[in-house]
């Protein structure tokens, strides 16, 4: 167990340091390195004293093994006091490593000079090119640039010219891109910025996602690239990348036109480039995202292969008269190949997180056949999330290096306790008269006994994907703040079909497709393998359309218990199970007491612990307050205001391109992370696309019941419609104009239309700023004004008629110089003004004289650009503001304009 407890000590260490803000420095390390020995070096030798003046110190005691009655209390003592300055080292160990290895690559840091400018960069191609219709993308490694100050790894994103507009479908550029491939050397001119994103709270953070993978700035091209050479074999990378380009390029003949054919790529090297985003809405939904990429049962099932194939030649093969099993076991020729075989797959696919604890644990085991040692599965498992956690500190950072690990150590758990029944159910069929021991001949297997073998497996498979299920549903419930009820029937029979047929379909696809010649065998496999996940897909799709369990956000402490309690109720054979797996020896079992006392008969009562996460309660505010969140979108708008019991949605965003909008980006998953299930009312200011792209998605995601707008909402969705090529509307439940006066109350909170004074069915450029809906919100405590795109006509004329005080004001316009006029600003005599606009964006939103009028009169400034996500709490006790970066700040959240 000290080994164990080590590394789980060394993973705690590491996920502190990425807790941090900000890092600390070298000195610090170093004086707090050299305390923590001399502390531990004290400690370990006031431990021997001790335990030598009682007889026990002399003897060698095995932390993982018994403890003689003979002076147990004192030999007990000094045991766990060596197992605390152990895991207390290691914890600082990963603390340390992780620090180090962060601090390196924070160095890389894109110049100030060179931020949002043009530069000069000869740079490799680094990875497998992203190759969209309008666009490609591309990692790269930078090998000169002019002016310097430029970061080793960027990303590049290589736009088709011409644009025309977010409703366009995608065209490919005329000429057509060239051929890009790792290992090419370009000279490019690039427009360079800092790697950021959105920041909203419980969103995805992207950035957190590119410091991981090394890349610290992207640039955009400008002009016309110049290549200048092809370095192939310049890193281990690179050659991979070049071999999963010509797999890509073989197969595409073959997978072009076909539904899923990006699924079937995915299956075969891991390019999950081209993949429907509506697929991967019913992957996640049915919970079968694992079995749609490189998993560890692929590349293990692909070893596997290869270690059968070598160690059946290697029995029959012969070296000079002897055969070659006589020289070296055939066993250990086989873990040899299944070794270099995941190797190579895992290149091949990606070496993403579990190809990676994959590979270690194949090493693992490897390395144990090798030297005939005998290792438990949860030693397995912790040496190889040691090796992934050492070799990249930022695995812990991925979902996927938890939901790998943790279903691989309920496979072990429930598989121990299943192979622990079924010999003991071998031992009691034995014959009595011929003895237990298995020697005599048994008869031949009958039917009956055929078919209770069936019985067993399919009992098995069902108990192993049941708990599966269960115990990575808390992880999930906090990633996507939703249980998928669904997810063991879908896998029931998604499993066998993906795992046994389309994946081993796929890759022989893959390799038929680079021989020459085989051309009718390749667009045979392509069929099959297609028409087998077709056939999969037609239920899928239906069941993902039923609803899930909605789980609103939560403290972490309910996701703890919830996890703990699965542990709990799946945990085999109580306290003797977990012995058993975990490899306690003799005495052993002692230490296990406290599961057996939990994993008794009354175990069931543990799956109570999912209660809490599964009923928790959204977060809301009481009578008479309201919640305000002016979500992170980029150059455009979206606010969200709750109140006791009811949610208004102000704007919706902006539209990117027909596939993207911050609607379905941003919106959805805020709602859901805070329990909001339907809008009570939607209010779209006026109809540009930065305020009302995102309406669309969010109708489709959540019933309206109300919408209000400046415009006529209804003939506008039915145009969008017909511009996205779309089947359906989604509209609100009834539709209204936003107009002067109108106001109603939900909770105790007033909502209340300042403009404008008409409504005309369609507004266009300044027109449609000016007439946009402006929405007070007065609640018992406090009041927020929500001004949409008006500009200083507008505001002037809502001064004239009586405008009075608020306490939070969204800046008119994302802080334009043609609006926050200094009347204005007089009149609302704000505590707090909050700015939505994009970092450096074209319109150089909010203009230094707005921030500067705003600053003068004494408010607060709030922006997304540089805060992420801002809130607003109207309590009794007081208004609360913060943002999300500000309150979640890590090392990797770089400067911001």
């Amino acid at each position: 167990m000290l080994g164990r407890a080590m590394a789980a000590a060394g993973l705690t260490g590491v996920l502190g340091a990425h807790r941090l803000a900000d890092l600390p420095g070298g000195g610090t390390l170093a004086l707090v390195s050299g305390l923590l020995g001399l502390a531990s070096w004290g400690m370990w030798r006031a431990g021997r004293r001790a335990a030598g003046r009682l007889g026990v110190a002399g003897r060698r005691i095995d932390p993982a093994g018994p403890v003689e009655e003979s002076g147990s209390g004192p030999a007990r003592g000094f045991v766990l006091l060596r197992v605390a300055i152990l895991c207390l080292l290691s914890a600082w160990a990963g603390f340390v490593l992780t620090v180090w290895c962060a601090q390196a690559r924070l160095d890389q840091t894109l110049a100030d000079g060179n931020v949002d400018r043009v530069s000069r960069v000869t740079l490799r191609v680094d990875s497998l090119p992203r190759l969209q219709p309008d666009q490609l993308a591309f990692e790269a490694v930078v090998l000169d640039a002019r002016p310097g100050g430029v970061p080793e790894r960027i990303r590049v994103r290589w736009p088709a010219g011409g644009w025309r507009g977010p409703y366009a479908p995608a065209r490919p550029p005329d000429p057509p891109f060239p051929e890009v491939r790792p290992g090419q050397v370009w000279r490019m001119a690039l427009v360079l910025r800092p790697v950021r994103a959105a920041q909203n709270l419980h969103a995805f953070d992207y950035e957190a996602h590119a410091f991981a993978a090394g890349i610290r700035a992207q640039g955009t091209v400008r002009g016309a690239p110049e290549w200048l050479r092809d370095e192939d074999w310049a890193g281990l990378s690179v050659v991979a990348g070049r071999a999963r380009h010509a797999v890509r390029v073989a197969m595409a003949p073959y997978l072009e036109n076909l539904r899923y054919g990006p699924v079937l790529r995915a299956l075969a090297i891991g390019d999950q480039d081209g993949v429907d985003d509506a697929d991967w809405t019913v992957f996640n939904r049915t919970g079968i995202t694992h079995l749609v990429s490189i998993s560890g049962s692929h590349i293990t099932l692909l070893a596997g292969a290869g270690a059968l194939a070598v160690s059946a030649l290697w029995r029959r093969l012969r070296w000079r008269g002897r055969c070659l099993a006589e020289r070296w076991p055939a066993r250990r020729a086989g873990a040899v190949a299944a070794l270099l075989v995941a190797w190579l797959y895992c290149l091949l696919a990606g070496w993403g997180v579990p190809a990676r604890r994959t590979f270690m644990m194949l090493a693992v085991v490897a390395g144990a056949q090798a030297l005939q040692l005998r290792i438990s599965g949860s030693r397995v498992l912790a040496l190889a999330a040691v090796a992934v956690v050492a070799t990249d500190p930022w695995s812990v950072l991925a979902g996927g290096f938890w939901l790998s690990f943790l279903a691989v150590a309920v496979l072990l758990a429930v598989g121990a306790r299943a192979q622990a029944v079924v010999e003991s159910g071998a031992a009691a069929r034995a014959d009595p008269a011929q003895g237990t021991s298995g020697n005599a001949v048994q008869p031949a297997p009958g039917p009956e006994r055929r078919r209770d073998r069936w019985l067993r497996g399919l009992k098995l498979a069902a108990r192993l994907q049941w708990a599966v299920t269960w115990a990575l549903a808390p992880l999930l419930a906090w990633t996507f703040h939703e249980v998928s009820l669904i997810s063991p029937l879908t896998n029931a029979y998604a499993i066998p079909v993906i795992e046994l047929l389309v994946t081993p379909l796929s890759l022989l696809l893959a390799a038929v497709a680079l021989a020459p010649g085989l051309e009718p065998v390749a667009a045979g496999l392509s069929w099959l393998a297609h028409g087998a996940l077709s056939l999969m897909m037609w239920p899928t799709e239906w069941l993902a359309a039923l609803p899930a369990w909605p789980v609103p956000a939560g403290p972490a402490w309910v996701y703890a218990l919830a996890m703990a309690g699965v542990a709990v109720a799946l945990w085999p054979g109580g306290g003797h199970g977990a012995a058993a797996l975990v490899g306690w020896k003799r005495g052993g079992h002692r230490a296990a007491s406290f599961w057996m006392a939990l994993c008794g008969r009354h175990r069931a009562w543990a799956w109570m612990a999912l209660l809490p996460m599964l009923l928790w309660p959204q977060d809301s505010p009481g009578e008479g307050e309201w919640d305000l969140h002016a979500l992170d979108v980029g150059q455009g708008s979206a606010l969200l205001v709750r109140t006791a019991r009811h949610t208004l949605l102000f704007d919706a965003g902006a539209r990117h391109a027909r596939d993207a909008d911050e609607g379905a980006r941003t919106i959805v998953p805020a709602l859901k992370a805070l329990g909001v299930r339907r809008l009570d009312a939607l209010v779209v200011s006026h109809a540009d696309l930065d305020h009302a792209g995102g309406v669309r998605s969010a109708l489709a995601a959540v019933p309206v019941v109300q919408a209000f707008s400046s415009f006529d909402l209804e003939p506008w969705l039915n145009a969008e419609t017909r511009k996205l090529g779309a089947e359906h509307t989604p509209l609100p439940q009834a539709a209204v104009p936003c107009r002067f006066g109108d106001r109603w109350r939900m909770d105790g909170v007033e909502f209340e239309f300042l403009w404008p004074l008409d409504v005309r069915a369609r507004r266009t450029g300044v027109e449609a700023n000016a007439g946009s809906c402006v929405l007070r919100v007065r609640g018992a405590h406090h009041s927020v004004l929500l001004t949409g795109d008006i500009e200083l006509r507008t505001e002037m004329a809502l001064v004239e008629r009586g405008l009075t005080p608020v306490d939070v004001v969204v800046a008119a316009h994302h802080g334009s110089r043609t609006s926050s006029s200094a009347a204005f600003v007089d009149t609302v005599a704000t505590r707090h003004v909050i700015f939505q606009a994009g970092a450096w964006n074209r319109h150089g939103h909010p203009d230094a004289a707005v921030l500067d009028r705003w600053h003068r009169s004494g408010s607060a400034l709030w922006r997304t650009d540089v805060q992420g996500g801002v809130n607003a709490r109207s309590r009794g006790t007081g208004l609360t503001m913060y943002s999300v970066l500000e309150s979640s700040r890590r090392y990797w959240h770089g400067r911001r304009p």
